[in-house]
């Protein structure tokens, strides 16, 4: 019989993991590398009213939807977070959260630090890693090599990223450097699998552990 109360006897939920980062600082990249590995990883496509950008597709990058649909989404809980950002509403689906419990696989969120915050606050068990830019002037390198914003926009961007990164160092479990993308991908790689592993999220069913019988101390310490 099992008698430590702290070991699971059900099956632990799935792992969800959300990355945040200031844009360009590649956690997109390696969101989709991470689901490309992790057989059990679903990316979260966040649901936007923005237009599409550039070379962005529906379904792909966001599910792109009028505001009335996105109300009506939030209306009926099937989010878990939403925001309005600059004049925009971007929404997390609860979808994927039901489907990484019901098959323990791993939930991959790429979203904001507000966005992330959220996450953890109505599940405490979620990993939250931050990815960095090596420096502020390679994060505005990158910015402008992309070639799809403006100067202004950029300038936006770098202003709002030494805000997002620290509030990221701040409230995050984790924190990814990303100067080359393979050093980065190798220590998010470490950390998922070090996290499956971890007490709670490992399946202990096949050892057919029962739960343990409380109700005699119970009784004995009421008398």
């Amino acid at each position: 019989m099992n008698t430590n109360p702290q070991i699971p006897i059900t099956p632990a939920p799935g792992l969800l993991l959300v990355l945040s980062a200031p844009s360009g600082a590649g956690k997109t990249t390696l969101a989709r590398r991470l689901e490309a590995e992790f057989t059990k990883a679903q990316f979260s496509i966040s649901y936007t009213t923005r237009a599409p950008r550039g070379q962005e597709k529906d379904g792909v990058d966001y599910h792109f939807v009028n505001t009335t649909t996105f109300l009506g989404m939030v209306n009926r809980g099937e989010f878990i977070e939403y925001a309005d950002v600059y004049d925009n509403y971007y929404g997390t689906s609860r979808a994927i959260v039901d489907h990484a419990f019901e098959t323990r696989g791993i939930a991959v969120f790429d979203i904001d630090v507000k966005g992330g915050r959220a996450i953890k606050s109505r599940f405490p068990e979620a990993v939250l890693v931050f990815v960095l830019p090596p420096s502020m002037e390679e994060l505005e390198r990158r910015l402008r090599g992309r070639g799809t914003d403006s100067a202004d926009t950029i300038a936006r961007r770098l202003l709002a990223a030494r805000s997002e990164i620290e509030k990221g160092i701040e409230s995050y479990d984790y924190l990814v450097i990303n100067d080359t993308l393979d050093h980065a991908y190798d220590e998010l790689r470490s950390i998922v699998i070090a996290e499956q592993v971890r007490r709670g999220r490992v399946d202990l069913t096949g050892l057919h552990l029962q739960a343990p019988d409380f109700s005699q101390k119970i009784a004995i310490s009421e008398k």
